[in-house]
């Protein structure tokens, strides 16, 4: 959603972006117990659950702090204690962005949180043709850096929505991981324990948030990463599906899950930021869609 929510805002004239990737220093370490056993009650965690957190089995509490509700022009995606911040700006007005900054800046001091700004980063997206430089945002008088690209949740986010340095990245993996098939290969590992081998380090590589990048990948970019497949079957003898056959698989393997869970995911978190169906389209910018031609 968090994508489809960007996408949604820029579809608009006079519109971008402003993405803020929060880091926490030790977040689960700082975390008050009798405060977090409160917001638990709030939320009629069940005590059985409760019990497992506060166990002195469990390292670090097992369930992240919760935040306060946010709504447009301003959401805020949390993973885990992954917290992102995206404010849509219309005509350059900001200021309701700045304040949710602020006010996220005053919850995390009253929940004993601690931003890292070291490793606390922006990006802005801003498609139009001549964007005019803009003001950094301010966290507790220290200003935060401005980036071209993110990692977020594994995947690499560019701040012109395109996909060449996250498919450059998985592609580099994919090549460096087959010197380890080509390894067990050597040994005589039977085909299917190679087969094993190859979905559970290299494969799970390629596939990487595929539902998200695949539709607006290039042929370039497909070919070149189904190259690896290619070499993968070589080197075991035997056929493997294709990038389009993972895609189609993910693809509908998540529509089924969203057709039985409804539209909010009942059965449980997901990650927002990469669903299905925020995906980017090359001519969302003007240009031609390429398809992959396997």
């Amino acid at each position: 959603m968090g994508l489809h929510f960007i996408l949604q805002h820029l579809d608009r004239p006079g519109t971008y972006v402003r993405i803020l990737f929060v880091e926490f220093s030790s977040a689960f370490n700082t975390i008050i117990p009798t405060l977090l056993q409160t917001k638990l009650n709030q939320l009629s965690v069940p005590s059985s659950i409760s019990q497992d957190v506060f166990s002195p089995h469990c390292s670090s509490p097992c369930t992240p702090t919760t935040a306060p509700l946010k709504t447009p022009p301003v959401k805020l995606l949390k993973f885990v204690d992954d917290t992102t911040l995206i404010g849509r700006i219309q005509d350059g007005e900001e200021s309701a962005c700045r304040q949710e900054v602020e006010q996220l800046a005053v919850w995390c001091s009253l929940n004993n949180l601690e931003l890292n700004m070291l490793k606390t980063v922006e990006m802005i997206i801003d498609l139009r043709r001549n964007p005019p430089a803009l003001p950094p945002i301010s966290i507790i008088d220290s200003t935060v850096a401005t980036v071209k690209t993110f990692k977020f949740l594994g995947s690499i986010i560019s701040r012109d929505l395109k996909w060449d340095t996250h498919i450059d990245s998985i592609a580099k993996k994919a090549q460096q991981r087959l010197y380890f098939l080509r390894q067990r290969r050597k040994f005589n590992l039977p085909q299917e324990l190679l087969k094993q081998f190859y979905s559970a380090v290299i494969e799970s590589v390629l596939c990487t948030s595929i539902t998200v990048w695949f539709g607006s990948a290039t042929k370039s970019d497909t070919r070149r990463l189904q190259r690896a497949v290619q070499t993968a079957e070589r080197i075991i003898g035997a056929p493997l599906p294709t990038l389009q056959e993972l895609y189609t698989s993910r693809v509908t393997a998540a529509t089924q899950i969203q057709s039985v869970s409804g539209p909010d995911g009942g059965s449980g978190p997901r990650d927002d930021f990469h669903s299905p169906e925020c995906q980017w389209r090359p001519h969302q910018l003007g240009e031609a869609p390429e398809t992959d031609s396997q």
